[in-house]
């Protein structure tokens, strides 16, 4: 079996082979996999594009189940990675890209009003809505391809099922994740408002705290935000905007970013303004990151992981960003309102995937960005009421996310059952073949979640 698939699915190995059929192109592109699912990748057969264009070669006619085999003209795997990874990006928008001015804007940042900064950055981002990938507003081509594997490894073997590990605890149908990215000293004495505004939600969240040069981090402050049930993580070294920028650099700098991580007792990171490049995380000393975009339209280097589940990268867990960022709302948008919130959030409940939030303490200050922030943690609190969405730490998703790769499915006697450790609070569920489509079903109750393969 693909091992992302099975990390993605965790089921059983009762599934079909892939075997890639013909000889791959020496250079990727983009292609189709079916009607929407656009994919990055070397191809045996057809024509890549290297742009992702509105008119694709589609593969799927050359898929040939063969037995216990399916055979396929692509690397999955490779094709999964290089989504989840940004690969695909990084020949469009390589990470030195606009590095020039992206140092002489950081230079007279300090200076410039809030107007001018809005102004620069509305300008830098105006074509955002006409870039054609990853789709907007959630990137969901991963979590489609997946499905559309698992389909084809149930229909090979002649199955009409297949149990596997429910993605969440406790049958929860998605999780969501609040976020607060804490920039400068306003920003740093308006946390612990932020704190009585989620207390007042029931919404758990974390503090990613920049350790030098912006504000003074204190031990009680640490500590404060820990006694209050909340999280603490790091965020970047000095938010200046140059921890990607050179190789050297980083490892340099990853250095003191780990010995933070070790002093705030913290599990995740996350780089500032989301700035990354995967290739490097080996050297990060936690346990997750959250600095990867589902989507990155808005957001200065462009790309996204197109998936709205975790997913590793070595051993470390990355928790995307599923959502667009308070500051994208209303800086770059001009919007003030919960709407593209809710629209990515039924996005993503779909997919039973992770919501991820990223809100600044030092953006809500405001009344007005403040009552939009209320709008979304009540949105939040009905989910969890209504939705059955699990809202949790982001250390409570990566403990869980691992003790779920960790867990193992057997059948006795006709019965499945679940081992390993946390498996108490794991479901079975089963993905059932309906009409050329899936139907995710939890075991033990009468009705079926519909998801469509596609």
């Amino acid at each position: 079996m693909i091992p992302s698939l099975n990390q993605y699915f965790r089921c059983s190995d009762s599934l079909a082979d892939f075997a890639v059929e013909g000889e791959l192109s020496k250079n990727p592109g983009y292609f189709r996999f079916g009607s929407d699912t656009v994919c990055y990748g070397r191809l045996s057969v057809g024509l890549r594009s290297d742009v992702p264009g509105p008119v694709l070669y589609d593969v799927s006619a050359q898929v040939h189940p063969n037995g216990c085999s399916v055979f396929l003209p692509f690397d999955p795997g490779e094709v999964i990675d290089n989504l989840r990874k940004e690969r695909y990006a990084t020949k469009h928008n390589p990470n030195q890209s606009h590095s020039l001015i992206r140092d002489a804007y950081y230079r007279i940042r300090p200076v410039l009003p809030l107007a001018v900064r809005r102004h620069l950055q509305r300008i830098y981002l105006r074509d955002w809505n006409k870039l054609p990938f990853p789709a907007w507003p959630v990137g969901r081509t991963v979590d489609s391809l997946m499905r559309q594997l698992l389909l084809l490894g149930v229909k090979s073997k002649k199955l009409d099922r297949i149990p596997f590990i429910w993605f969440w605890p406790d049958g929860a149908d998605a999780c969501a994740i609040m976020t607060h990215d804490v920039e400068t000293e306003r920003g740093r004495q308006f946390c612990y408002e932020m704190m009585n505004l989620d207390d007042s939600y029931g919404v758990p969240a974390s503090f990613q705290i920049v350790p030098e040069k912006r504000y003074v981090v204190e031990r009680q402050f640490l500590n404060d935000i820990k006694r209050r049930g909340f999280e603490v993580n790091v965020q970047d070294l000095n938010h200046d905007g140059k921890l990607f920028q050179d190789k050297a650099e980083f490892e340099r700098r990853v250095k003191e970013i780990n010995r933070y991580g070790r002093e705030y007792e913290a599990a995740g990171f996350r780089s500032a303004v989301l700035y990354r490049d995967q290739a490097w995380y080996d050297l990060l000393e936690f346990e997750y990151d959250m600095s990867v975009p589902n989507v990155a339209h808005l957001d200065p280097q462009r790309g996204g992981c197109c998936t709205v589940m975790p997913y590793f990268v070595g051993g470390l867990l990355e928790l995307p960003v599923t959502t667009t960022q308070d500051h994208s709302l209303f800086n770059v948008l001009n919007n003030f309102t919960t709407n593209l919130w809710k629209q990515q959030t039924d996005s993503i409940l779909q997919q039973h995937g992770l919501m991820s939030f990223i809100i600044h303490p030092d953006y809500i200050i405001a009344r007005r960005a403040q009552e939009t922030y209320k709008s979304l943690l009540a949105m939040l609190a009905r989910l969890q009421s209504e939705s059955n969405v699990w809202l949790a730490l982001p250390k409570d998703v990566n403990r869980w996310w691992r003790q779920r790769d960790k867990m193992v499915l057997t059948c006795n006697e006709g019965k499945w059952s679940i081992e390993g450790p946390g498996s108490e609070r794991a479901r079975i569920a089963f993905a059932i073949v309906d009409n050329d489509r899936l139907v995710f079903s939890l075991a033990g109750e009468p009705s079926a979640r519909l998801i469509q393969a596609r």
